[in-house]
């Protein structure tokens, strides 16, 4: 299709920084411990999953750009940095962020729970038989188990545990020796297997009182020492590189090296220490020569809010300081009863939008059904991420025993869950179901089960296709979608496509799904030049993508392209975002917002005007890939078409509540800075309006 030739040149000062629109996105997750009108206790939660995100950030990124550093290799990100230009700039933005987090911490956070009753005190809020108490039982439960490992000429340094936290003590003979007072070093690792928070005992039965084990233990650590002085004390973390890649050459069994990496990953490298800020420097120099890292790679925690598990509190037996509970309908689609469950995605393809559809009321059900179903003979599912305690494997176990063929695509790479996985697939081939390991050289994203029914006709195929992960404790706070159909044109590529995983490859044409990396670059780039053509010809034209991450340059590229034609484009971004919208004479037609709310929104929905007069008449598709680089040609991942015009009309109303969302709602600016849309509404989020609600039933 020939579109009007368009200026467009490739420059740098086009594109936002990766990394540092994912530190962005970090803000907003640390801004909802902000918001008044969140339950208190979940707010607290956030300052949580603000600092276990940069734990994976530091990780995996940081680790990357570590490598790079190291690497013969010039590397340049997408806005023209290097890797060290990018770190410096990194430390800047995260060490503002934590100061941030920090005053929101003991400006908010804590008076809002002292106000609820909720009271975590230091040692010095204690009185004096409250501190007796404490001691007593850290005699008691914790000296026991802290081992100190004191360093010297016969004690190297010990080996620090990725993410484990420890405290660090520099200590000085009471008694004055002939060489002078040499400072020794000891490290106790703090235990992760106590609790983080012990309740200390109030004569108010309407306060409860906590402290925080850390406390305890540096308020009682000199019992351990009572010929030492002890001149200072740290609480220090330390990040460990988990960025690997997998050296095909060498490697013979995946499982194998999987375990072994596994392994290797906690000797890693150190790319950051985190550690209480103290003026006595002695313990850091030390800590920086024994880790072999620089002060670039340091990191003062100005509160211990970064550095604390508030578990004990979040699970305190008070639900008027938490979300309301929200309980799943399920499906009358798929309601028990008379009703055969296949019969009902035979007659119409069925869409589901979790968690305000029950995902054990469907994709669970699904899989359940079709292990006792006694016409199904074959089931087969690629597994990416699941649950410990998953349903879901344990009815293909069931299916495998009653005789049934069973196969199952388990990514073995799923980062930091390998283990999981690993233990995953060697219970599935204890009871004989055929595994396979995923693809070389690929990570196997895609979510999607194929179940085969024996019916009068012949063999029936019953296909589910998602955006989210065969995971049913996440699929209550991930916001994710549910393809159901036995439509042949989609489940005879399905096959195809388990076909190609199991490692046959045929020369079958697909023409419907779109397959990462064989033919879903090339697609949508062609629907994005198709809508550049409709608008040149006064045809209807615009773009809705909604994903988690936005990074591919040749996607930008076009879409840039498309902007210049004034195609009408909106993006809707929940995490990190590489296109700059609004530069005149570029991107002055696109629009991208991020829906950072109560539900981590993790669906991947697009659209497609083209020509259309009505939006609900275009082209939607959803799936598992993002517009990333590594979705579009490192990993298989499977986006399938939606036809049938009731469920486009369901994805429709998806998407335009997404766009009118005021409480949860963020606008990304040219700088690459978002602004937060004004709202006097609540900021739980928009969806789980009743009236969404009921229209997610309806259709």
């Amino acid at each position: 299709m020939k579109s009007t030739p368009l200026n467009f040149k490739h420059t740098t000062s086009n594109f936002i920084n990766r990394e540092l629109s994912w530190l962005e996105f970090n803000r907003r997750v640390m801004s909802l411990a902000l918001e008044e009108n969140t339950p208190i206790l979940e707010r607290l939660k956030f300052c949580e999953i603000y600092a276990s995100n940069l734990d994976e950030f530091f990780m995996k990124r940081v680790g990357g750009l570590k490598n790079q550093v190291e690497s013969r290799h010039k590397f340049i990100s997408v806005d023209g940095q290097h890797p060290l230009e990018q770190l410096e700039k990194i430390k800047d933005v995260v060490y503002e962020s934590n100061l941030e987090m920090a005053e929101i911490f003991h400006q908010k956070i804590l008076p809002d729970l002292k106000n609820n009753g909720i009271h975590l005190i230091k040692w010095e809020d204690l009185n004096q038989t409250e501190k007796n108490g404490l001691s007593h039982y850290f005699d008691k439960n914790i000296f026991p188990i802290l081992t100190p490992l004191g360093i010297d000429h016969s004690h190297p340094f010990p080996f620090i545990s990725n993410l484990s936290k420890s405290l660090g003590i520099s200590l000085v003979k009471k008694k004055k020796s002939k060489s002078g007072p040499a400072n020794l070093f000891v490290r106790i690792k703090i235990p992760a297997n106590i609790p983080a928070w012990i309740k200390v005992t109030s004569k108010n039965k309407k306060i409860e009182r906590f402290i925080n084990v850390d406390e305890i233990i540096i308020n009682n650590i000199n019992r351990m020492f009572p010929d030492m002085k002890i001149v200072d004390t740290v609480i220090f973390r330390v990040t460990r590189n988990s960025d690997w890649e997998k050296d095909d050459e060498d490697t013979e069994d995946l499982m194998e090296h999987i375990e072994e990496t596994i392994k290797e990953r906690q000797f890693a490298p150190v790319v950051r220490l985190e550690y209480t800020a103290q003026k006595y420097e002695w313990i850091l120099k030390f800590l920086c020569e024994q880790l072999e890292i620089s002060e670039d790679d340091m990191y003062p925690m100005p509160s211990l809010v970064h550095l604390i598990k508030f578990s004990t509190i979040l699970k305190l037996d008070r639900p008027e300081l938490k979300y309301s509970k929200f309980t799943p309908p399920a499906p009358e689609s798929f309601s028990t009863g008379k009703k055969n469950l296949f019969n009902s995605i035979k007659k119409a393809d069925r869409l589901f939008h979790h968690p305000y559809e029950s995902f054990t009321d469907t994709v669970e059900k699904f899989i359940r059904a079709a292990a006792n179903d006694p016409k199904v003979v074959g089931i087969k599912l690629a597994l990416y991420r699941t649950d410990s305690q998953s349903k879901i494997i344990d009815a293909l176990v069931h299916a495998a025993r009653k005789g049934k063929q069973v196969a199952c695509v388990i990514e073995l790479q799923a980062r930091f869950d390998e283990q999981n996985n690993i233990l995953m697939a060697q219970k599935l081939e204890k009871v004989g179901i055929y595994v396979v390991y995923g693809m070389e050289d690929l990570k196997t994203h895609s979510k999607m089960a194929l179940v085969v029914r024996q019916e009068k006709a012949g063999l029936k195929s019953y296909v589910h296709i998602g955006t989210g992960n065969y995971n049913s404790e996440t699929s209550l706070f991930y916001s994710d979608l549910s393809f159901f159909t036995a439509n042949k044109k989609i489940t005879s590529e399905v096959i195809e496509v388990f076909n190609a995983l199991t490692g046959i490859h045929t020369n079958k044409k697909i023409k419907h799904l779109l397959l990462a990396p064989i033919n879903m670059r090339k697609d949508f780039l062609k629907m994005i030049k198709r809508e550049i053509a409709h608008q040149s010809a006064g045809l209807p034209a615009k773009i809705i993508a909604k994903m988690n991450s936005l990074e591919d340059v040749e996607i930008i590229e076009h879409l840039y392209k498309a902007s210049q034609a004034g195609v009408s484009i909106l993006l809707i971004v929940r995490g990190f975002c590489c296109l700059k919208p609004g530069i005149k004479g570029l991107s002055e037609n696109i629009k991208v917002i991020s829906i950072v709310g109560r539900f981590l929104e993790h669906s991947r929905i697009y659209f497609f005007q083209n020509g259309k007069l009505n939006p609900e008449d275009g082209d939607y598709f959803i799936g598992s890939a993002d517009w990333m680089y590594r979705n579009l040609n490192n990993r298989f991942e499977v986006i399938t078409p939606i036809d049938s015009a009731k469920l486009k009309k369901k994805l429709h109303h998806i998407l335009q509540v997404n766009i009118e969302d005021l409480s949860t709602c963020w606008e990304l600016k040219k700088n690459g800075k978002y602004i937060r849309k004004k709202s006097r509404l609540a900021p739980a989020n928009i969806l789980l309006t009743a009236t969404h609600t009921k229209f997610m039933m309806e259709v």
